[in-house]
């Protein structure tokens, strides 16, 4: 696998940390992972319980390595700086500060590993204004703008679906650990990385920043081109309650619905701009897709080439054929359930490892490859930097 002797040391908690190692874990990385005492991770009891793990966790520790330090004691700082002498990455996301207070900030560690990459991912990035608010996704969300063009049914912000500001930050650590890895391999030195969730949240706004940056104005969210202020970029109920969405706003797409539809003289208002003068369209399509349950609408659009999809519940989106096709839902031997690998390569794919770890279970082995010796395991264990062994006996 394309990471294979890539050795991780995680110490993030929730979801944008963890999903960067997760992607590094399924193309062949160690990830170590370092729970605080003395419940851990805490996406260990987030959501409902399955085969003994939370989907949630499961989905972000699959296949890692976990050890369960108390990063007050220097005795438990002082082993870490041994795992991290021959570690390549180095994840944080304490508030700025925590960890140059703990002593293992990239100053400490570049000087007992030149080679280091050290990502520290947190809510507003290491300076500014904003950077010792306490923060998670909504807030961020909220900050960056984002909330506010996502309205519910009342015209008012409703709660986002996913919570992207987590997700674009790991998936920019993601890439800034790679090209930073990539120049270490040339360079013989590693490099530090600040990814603040609103940074890489609002790098997402490219297609929707239009009436900003070329008009200095908010947009106008309910008639906007990407939010429904054009016929064919909308969601519509059918006969049954359901909904269904046109996506593509391009001519051939418009041309061939509303041919089939028997309303070419729609076109040139479908193809123009968005706004209010869209509206005589909007208004001719719900009463259109009103007629017909959602079913009867797949079958139909089934002979068209057009942007179109019924909207799916997360039940239904996993349970699909074409989802299980491309591995996006795979099951362990006990039968839980793991999200797949989005990544998928020719060569060298990634492999998922369905082993969820235990709290604390790989401390001993971890600490040894350190070079740390029984006595010395008895020592951090005795002062309470270390957690005792695994009650599971998996340790």
């Amino acid at each position: 696998m394309k990471l294979e002797g890539i050795k991780v040391i995680d110490l993030s908690l929730f979801l944008p940390g963890p999903h960067l190692t997760q992607m590094m874990c399924d193309h062949g990385a160690e990830v170590i992972c370092v729970e605080p005492p003395p419940d851990g991770e805490p996406a260990r009891a987030f959501g409902p319980l399955a085969g003994g793990h939370t989907p949630w966790f499961r989905n972000t520790h699959r296949g890692k390595k976990s050890i369960c330090l108390n990063l007050k004691h220097e005795a438990a700082r002082d082993a870490l700086l041994r795992l991290c002498e021959t570690a390549d990455v180095f994840v944080e996301a304490f508030r700025p500060g925590v960890a140059q207070r703990l002593g293992l900030d990239y100053q400490q560690l570049y000087d007992i590993n030149p080679r280091i990459v050290y990502c520290s991912i947190s809510a507003f990035g290491q300076y500014g204004p904003y950077r010792d608010r306490p923060a998670h996704d909504l807030s961020v969300e909220a900050l960056a703008g984002l909330v506010s063009v996502n309205l519910g049914g009342d015209g008012k912000p409703a709660l986002p679906g996913v919570p992207a500001a987590d997700m674009a930050a790991s998936l920019m650590a993601f890439g800034g650990v790679m090209m930073a890895l990539l120049r270490c391999r040339q360079s013989g030195r590693g490099d530090y990385i600040d990814i603040s969730m609103q940074d890489a949240l609002m790098g997402w706004t490219q297609n929707v920043i239009g009436p900003v940056f070329a008009e200095d104005r908010a947009p106008e969210v309910q008639w906007e081109r990407g939010w429904g202020g054009r016929g064919f970029y909308r969601i519509y109920e059918t006969a049954d309650g359901r909904f269904l969405t046109l996506s593509g706003n391009e001519p051939k797409f418009v041309e061939n619905l509303l041919n089939a539809l028997q309303r070419p003289d729609l076109i040139e208002l479908a193809t123009g701009g968005p706004g209010p003068q869209q509206q005589p369209l909007i208004e001719f399509l719900q009463a259109t897709f009103k007629q017909k349950s959602l079913r009867q609408w797949d079958e139909w659009f089934s002979a068209l080439d057009v942007c179109y999809a019924g909207v799916l519940d997360l039940k239904q989106a996993f349970a699909d054929e074409h989802v299980a096709q491309r591995d996006m839902r795979l099951s362990d031997a006990d039968g839980n359930l793991h999200i797949g690998i989005p990544i998928k390569y020719s060569r060298e794919p990634g492999r998922v490892d369905f082993a969820v770890p235990a709290l604390n279970q790989h401390a001993e082995q971890i600490l040894r490859s350190a070079g740390i010796d029984d006595r010395q395991l008895q020592q951090l264990r005795q002062c309470g930097a270390l957690a005792a062994a695994d009650p599971t006996g998996k340790e």
